[in-house]
């Protein structure tokens, strides 16, 4: 991951800019770069290397008058490079990224929409005098924006760079620009057209060509790769795909707590299946407490399922970068949303269905994708999402949403038959029943969050104290713990945050106090 940073204004000095940044220097730990905008303000970008190691390959890049700074990685690079080289293009290092400023001088905002990429992108138009930024439809790069007293507009990767400067935080809508002022949507993977009459075997085929190549193209890296496997459905298909891609043992790594880690053994189990080099970590009651406040304010939420599920995966990144040399890694993130959860199963119709799928598609960048940047760039690595490729949302969001709905009794059925010829996984993988990622590290772990909470607040009117909160007002002892914590770090922003990531209350089995599908009447042999 790196850091993107752009202000236009005359409110911010440059010790000041250099402040901001260096709270994000976990992002872009290699190197740091701030340079003053002609017309007032600052472009700064702050570098992980990746693709393109050479110094040459460190940001803003230029071409004339223009600059640009991207935290992103544009997919098929290498085609679109030699095309612009066969235009006269000369290119000064090995990255990415250095296609965008030629690219927009093209196409103007039109590139945007054309780019097959996670990205958060800032630049600097100097026919326009101004700032133009833009993020992947998705929302899997961050990007967030807010104004100075003074009317000058700030971007950031990250809201804590904005904390105590801007009035008001806001996420930078993904699958937008901003130009002259105002945002313009370039793409909305959750809007696909549904299609209608396709046969199950044509469905499965698009799924399984659609995710391979999805993981394929996030293979390439001039840094060394890893797997967050946990054992469950959605990791487990990324490492098998990487493995026959790659031809060679990869190397995963998986979390649990000592005594209950569900899916650790599962883990195992695949590992073993694919012949990967494996490594296993174990977190205590102790470390999870000694975390949390460190964990929330990374990630800038109170959310009680983000919070609850950043634990682990925090805490695994961080051992990952203390005892390897992996930069990259590719996690199983975005699968639920496409395909269903628990709760989706009580889903009334599919128009019901398909419209908390675009939902939580359209929130994205708010919970999964939010937790899996903050957790792995904060340990100074790079996280790939194949489930969210682009080209796999939109084939996915258009099929026929009655077909997606759980009529075996097995979530994500299609995702599973898709892939059950081939030997792709051992059944016993491809076939069970999913369990949170927050349950799987072991039950113990959450239920130890929440006796922490209920410690916390004994012999205290919790219920009176939520009631301070009226955004998104917490609930229970566990989410005001959250909210006060995020409140420290981030004082009045709670709106930052479109709400707590619940069943749908409106659906019958759904009526629950707990975001944990553990809840849930359905949940069964979930996780065992």
């Amino acid at each position: 991951m790196c850091t993107v940073f752009g202000y236009l204004g005359t409110s911010l000095s440059r010790m000041k800019a250099e402040q901001i940044l260096s709270r994000t220097t976990s992002r872009g730990p290699d190197s740091m770069r701030l340079e003053k905008l002609p017309c007032g303000g600052f472009l700064g970008f702050q570098r992980l290397a990746i693709m393109g190691l050479t110094p040459e390959g460190m940001q803003p890049f230029h071409r004339g008058g223009n600059a640009a700074v991207c935290n992103g990685e544009i997919y098929g690079f290498r085609a679109v490079r030699k095309e612009l080289e066969a235009q006269g293009v000369r290119f000064e290092s090995g990255s990415d990224c250095e296609v965008l400023l030629p690219l927009y001088e093209r196409m103007g905002t039109d590139v945007f929409r054309m780019l097959d990429a996670e990205f958060a992108c800032i630049l600097y138009d100097d026919a326009r005098k101004s700032l133009v930024a833009a993020r992947d439809p998705i929302g899997i790069r961050p990007l967030f924006y807010g104004y100075d007293a003074k009317g000058g507009i700030a971007f950031a990767s990250e809201a804590r760079s904005l904390v105590g400067w801007v009035e008001e935080i806001h996420p930078f809508p993904p699958g937008c620009f901003y130009a002259d002022g105002k945002f313009t949507r370039f793409r909305d993977p959750a809007g696909a057209t549904v299609r209608t009459g396709e046969s199950e075997e044509e469905i499965c085929a698009g799924i399984r060509e659609r995710l391979i190549a999805g993981v394929e193209k996030r293979l390439d890296a001039d840094a060394p790769l890893g797997f967050l496997l946990s054992g469950g459905l959605d990791s487990s298909l990324v490492c098998s795909i990487a493995s026959r891609v790659l031809k060679k043992p990869i190397r995963t790594f998986a979390i649990g707590m000592k005594r209950d880690a569900i899916d650790l053994k599962y883990a195992r189990q695949t590992a073993e299946y694919l012949g990967a080099e494996h490594t296993e970590f174990y977190m205590t009651p102790e470390q999870v407490r000694g975390a949390l406040e460190e964990v929330v304010s990374v990630l800038g939420t109170y959310d009680i399922t983000t919070v609850r599920a950043s634990m682990g995966m925090y805490l695994l990144c961080k051992a990952i970068r203390e005892n390897t040399d992996v930069r990259v890694l590719l996690t199983g993130e975005v699968s639920d949303e496409l395909f269903g959860y628990k709760y989706t199963d009580f889903a009334p119709s599919a128009e019901a269905f398909q419209e908390k799928s675009q939902k939580r598609v359209r929130e994205l960048y708010a919970y999964d994708v939010l937790r899996a940047d903050r957790c792995i760039a904060d340990n100074s690595i790079e996280a790939r999402v194949p489930f969210g490729d682009l080209a796999f949302v939109d084939y996915v969001m258009g099929i026929d949403p009655e077909k997606k709905r759980n009529h075996t009794g097995k979530g994500k059925y299609l995702l599973r038959k898709a892939f059950e010829e081939g030997g792709w996984l051992p059944d016993e993988i491809l076939w069970r029943e999913k369990a949170a990622f927050s349950d799987a590290v072991g039950h113990s772990m959450v239920d130890d969050l929440k006796d922490y909470a209920a410690e916390t607040y004994m012999g205290k009117d919790w219920k009176s104290m939520c009631a301070q909160y009226p955004v998104n007002r917490p609930f229970t002892p566990e989410s005001l713990l959250y909210r006060e914590i995020f409140e420290t770090y981030y004082p009045g922003q709670a709106e930052m945050i479109p709400g707590f990531w619940m069943p749908n209350p409106a659906w019958e089995g759904c009526r629950v106090d707990d975001p944990s599908a553990r809840v849930l009447a359905n949940y069964g042999a979930s996780g065992t």
